[in-house]
Parts: structure tokens; C-alpha cells; sequence
């Protein structure tokens, strides 16, 4: 939603009124998944996507109609099976997209933004209907109160639906009641500014994590190598992921191949990351262990990090590293917690020695 936001945002500085098209029901081969979102400026410029491609045209036309009126209205569109190959669907399927007026003073949006921000989970409740009169959505969050209007019932019946989304993390439908969780974005923390880090950087952004790069070696740690990266940190690993805060939807990649560097960051990660993965061969990783446990944890704990790092595809070259540790990163996010056998190629490491002690 980050992107979609920053065009929001550039568009409504310009004074450009703007639709917003949630998919919020898919029958067949589909695309984009639930939830997915595409944002209309009354120029027809879009940014996001709720479909291959096959639509989009006519969801900008549905837009810029709802801008004139003023008036959300649900669409529903299919994808013929003579179509479907071309946007790589093995059969054809069928959409509904709730396409609505977004004004950048609405409350309930902003409200997302905000806590999407601070990586707050929370849900978006709308109501599909054209009478907008009796309160469209609902934000909901946690332990918090709702922000905006929806009749009792519903608002009622949204909180349930959130509950579930929040469990099974994907949106809710419920008749006229559309519930849409928004989780904390995606963010990849590579500790080691090594080869490998670079192209895999590049490839976890087109993926849509956030990317981070920590190491206090600042031989390494260039703007000139990293400049691609979210944020480039020279602090020691434990001071930065404390900083930084490690939730349920941070990915933590090991890369430094240094014990100085590893443990410091495993104490901090390894209680709370969704991921943790290590790059090194198995003697490597055995002394990884070692000092893990020298550090307090337990053979539950140690198992927990993926070692070493990354599928086991067979490349050796820094892009194919990446290439293995973003398969595994995405497979590990999607419920797939594929393990990579015990490698012994050591690829793209910085010899120990070359890490300061801690001063």
C-alpha cells in the first residue's frame, strides 16, 4: 500500500480528485488476489493494479464515472478462456471491484496509513452500497476504538470478520460487509553489506519488502553500494533491530558470516522475526549454533534459523544467491517453510577478521 499511498498523496497535492478499486470477490483463475487495490485520479492516471491487465481499462472508465457522480458503484468483470493466456491464467474467471470516491481528507484512509506507518495491524470494514448516507466504513484496530461510521449491525458483524482476517491474514466477505486487514509491510533486514546483499536488495524491493542493511563496517556499508536500499545502517545489529523494532512481518538475512556480527543480531531477532536465515556451510553453521547457545538459546530456538540460507537451486554467483534467498523469503511469508539441505559453498562472505571488535 506504500506506493499506492506516495501517488495518493502526489496526486491530491496537485488537486486531483481520486477513485479507489478494491477486488473483493474472485470466482475462477484470478489474477490478483482479495484485497488487491488500484487508485484512479480523475485524469486517469492509476497507480496499483486489480487485475493482469485484462481490466484495467475499464475500471479507470468506472472510476472517472464515479468521480463524476460521487457515487461508489461494484462492478463485476470476467476474463474470457480465450483471454486468459495472455495475461498467463490457465482458464478464464470473474472479479467484483468495489470502486469508490477517496478524498484525501477521509479519515478511515488515513487512519490505515498511519498505522501501516507504525506496522499496527488494523482492518478496513466497507459497506457495499451506493447510499453512503448511514456510514460506509469502518477502521478497526486491536484494543482500540473504531474510527468512522457503520450501522450497528454491521459494525458489529466487521469486528467479528476482522478477527477472522486477522487470524488467517486475508479479507473477509460477508454480503454487503467487505473486511480488508492490512498487515505490517514486509521488511528484510540483511546484516552484512556483503556481494550477495546488493542484487538481493534490488530483488526484495520488487517483491515488496522493505529493505534495510546493517553493518557497521563502513568499508562496506556505502551509499555507493546501497544507495537502492530503504535505510543503511553502521550500527551493531542488536542496537539497530532494537531501534528498528522486530514484529511478526520482519525477515531477518544473516550474510556477514561473522560470529561478531551473527549473535549480537540472533538476540534480538530470533524471539520475535518471522524469518531468520544464515548464510554459511555446515561447519559454519555448527559454530553459529555453539555460540547461539552460548548466548542463551536452546536447541528449539537454533532451529528456527534457516541454515544455511536460501533454497538449495544450485547457483553459486551472488545474483543466484539472491535469487535463493528471495524464493525462500517469499515461500517462508506464504505459509511454505521450505528448509534448504546443508550446503558447502561459502559464497560471498567477508573473512572474520575483518569485523572490528565492538568499541
Amino acid at each position: 500500500m506504500r506506493d499506492l499511498h506516495s501517488d495518493l498523496e502526489r496526486w491530491w497535492a496537485n488537486d486531483r480528485r481520486t477513485a479507489l478499486a478494491t477486488v473483493i470477490l474472485t470466482w475462477g483463475s484470478s489474477p490478483r488476489p482479495l484485497g488487491s487495490k488500484m487508485a484512479v485520479a480523475d485524469d486517469g492516471a492509476m497507480s496499483g493494479s486489480v487485475s493482469g491487465g485484462c481490466v484495467e481499462g475499464a475500471v479507470v472508465e468506472a472510476a472517472r464515472e464515479v468521480l463524476a457522480t460521487g457515487r461508489p458503484r461494484l462492478e463485476r468483470f470476467g476474463v474470457a478462456d480465450e483471454d486468459a493466456f495472455a495475461i498467463g491464467l490457465s482458464c478464464g474467471g470473474t472479479i467484483e471491484v468495489w470502486i469508490e470516491p477517496l478524498a484525501a481528507d477521509d479519515l478511515v484512509w488515513r487512519g490505515l496509513v498511519e498505522r501501516e506507518s507504525a506496522r499496527r495491524p488494523c482492518a478496513r470494514a466497507v459497506r457495499l452500497a451506493t447510499d453512503a448516507d448511514k456510514g460506509r466504513d469502518l477502521l478497526l484496530e486491536p484494543g482500540a476504538a473504531p474510527v468512522g461510521a457503520l450501522p450497528p449491525d454491521l459494525a458489529l458483524r466487521a469486528a467479528e470478520l476482522a478477527s477472522t482476517a486477522w487470524i488467517e491474514g486475508r479479507a473477509q466477505r460477508d454480503g454487503a460487509l467487505f473486511v480488508d486487514p492490512i498487515e505490517p509491510t514486509p521488511r528484510l533486514i540483511v546484516v552484512g553489506a556483503v556481494h550477495a546483499a546488493i542484487p538481493l536488495v534490488t530483488m526484495a524491493k520488487a517483491a515488496g519488502f522493505e529493505t534495510i542493511v546493517i553493518d557497521p563496517r563502513t568499508a562496506f556499508a556505502t551509499q555507493e553500494r546501497f544507495g537502492h536500499a530503504d535505510h543503511l545502517s553502521h550500527q551493531w545489529p542488536d542496537e539497530a533491530l532494537e531501534e528498528l523494532g522486530v514484529d511478526g512481518a520482519t525477515y531477518v538475512a544473516l550474510l556477514s558470516h561473522d560470529l561478531k556480527l551473527d549473535v549480537p543480531a540472533l538476540r534480538v531477532a530470533l524471539p520475535k522475526a518471522r524469518y531468520v536465515g544464515a548464510l554459511g556451510s555446515r561447519k559454519t553453521q555448527a559454530r553459529r549454533a555453539e555460540a547461539a547457545r552460548a548466548a542463551g538459546f536452546n536447541d528449539d530456538d537454533i532451529a528456527r534459523i534457516h541454515g544455511p540460507i536460501g533454497l538449495d537451486l544450485g547457483g553459486r554467483r551472488a545474483e543466484e544467491i539472491a535469487v535463493a534467498v528471495l524464493a525462500q523469503l517469499v515461500a517462508v511469508r506464504h505459509g511454505r517453510d521450505l528448509r534448504a539441505p546443508p550446503a558447502t559453498v561459502e559464497l560471498g562472505v567477508v573473512a572474520s577478521d575483518s569485523t572490528p571488535d565492538r568499541g
